[in-house]
């Protein structure tokens, strides 16, 4: 019988917990961490603000399923062992909501609704229009889970839409770019763009003042993705001197985002709390039934993360 260990946030393990045994009654299913024996462990279902800060105890287990979309918190662990598969957490709730968010502001930026509303407290009454949604071009970085859908869903609003990912991409209605010379091609092109890629080796400082230069002016940035992935500095530079000419930023280098930060009184940034999207437990408990479900066929485990590339 299949021994699940769940070790999230302990004021929501009861309802993670409750949710899970009502579809899979039949496995062995607790979140009591210190009373498990860890070699007892199949699958941990983990989250690194969770009670567990040592993961070598867990070497023999099956896999380590992270509940947040992000793993490199659990690969900066120290203790992490190299027995688990590790498995990202792609769930459709979790996808949606980040479309929402994304598609939210896009739609903000594309339609000129901050200046609107800046124009409505002076009374001020100006017939300037928006360009079509056609004219209108828009850059994903990271055509993940995530920027896949994004991307699709912006496309289907007839916005012209690339993508850049790591490796070559292909999805209906969307360019897709690779590679050094497609990222600047990205960068180039887009009036607007939505960071969604990890946080890796290779994505960390991505956005730094040699990239921001290669923007077109006056383009907006959103950043759902994580704060690391722009160097601070540059971007409120370029903010500054109008090679931004927004940002809209719900994830920092620290968070929460400290109360004497430039980015709070900035009057292009806007602001939100780490909020474009959450693990849903209603859909998220599916996709680890699922794995478990996978473990116990003998079934590769879906959604695996590569170590080496951070994701």
């Amino acid at each position: 019988m299949t021994r699940v260990l769940f070790a999230g946030r302990t004021d929501h393990a009861p309802d993670w917990c409750a949710r899970l045994r009502a579809e899979r009654p039949d496995i062995i299913l607790t979140d009591d961490v210190a009373g498990t024996d860890p070699a007892s462990v199949d699958i941990l279902v983990y989250a690194p603000n969770g009670p567990i800060s040592d993961l070598s105890p867990y070497a023999g287990a099956a896999a380590i399923q992270c509940v947040w979309a992000g793993v490199e918190t659990l690969l900066d662990n120290p203790t992490l062992p190299e027995g688990p598969t590790l498995l990202r957490m792609v769930e459709p709730g979790l996808t949606i909501g980040m479309t929402d968010y994304v598609v939210g502001n896009v739609m903000r930026i594309h339609l000129g609704m901050d200046g609107h509303k800046a124009k409505q407290a002076q009374k001020i009454w100006t017939d300037d229009n928006p360009p079509l949604s056609c004219d209108r071009h828009i850059g994903i970085v990271g055509l993940g889970a995530l920027g896949r859908d994004a991307a699709e869903k912006l496309a289907a609003l007839r916005f012209q839409v690339s993508g850049w990912s790591r490796s070559t991409k292909a999805i209906d209605g969307v360019r897709c770019l690779h590679g050094v010379d497609g990222f600047d091609a990205l960068l180039a092109e887009a009036d607007i763009v939505v960071l969604l890629a990890p946080l890796t080796p290779d994505t960390e400082d991505l956005m730094d003042a040699a990239a921001i230069a290669k923007m077109k002016r006056g383009a907006h940035i959103i950043n759902a993705a994580r704060g690391q992935l722009i160097v601070d500095e540059a971007l409120l530079a370029a903010l500054d001197s109008g090679q931004v000419g927004g940002a809209t930023l719900d994830v920092f280098r620290t968070e929460p985002l400290p109360s004497d930060h430039p980015y709070w009184e900035h009057p292009s940034v806007t602001i939100t709390p780490h909020i474009a999207s959450i693990t849903r437990r209603d859909t998220a408990v599916k996709v680890i039934l699922e794995q478990i479900g996978r473990y116990e066929r003998g079934e590769a485990f879906e959604h695996v993360v590569d170590r080496k590339s951070g994701y």
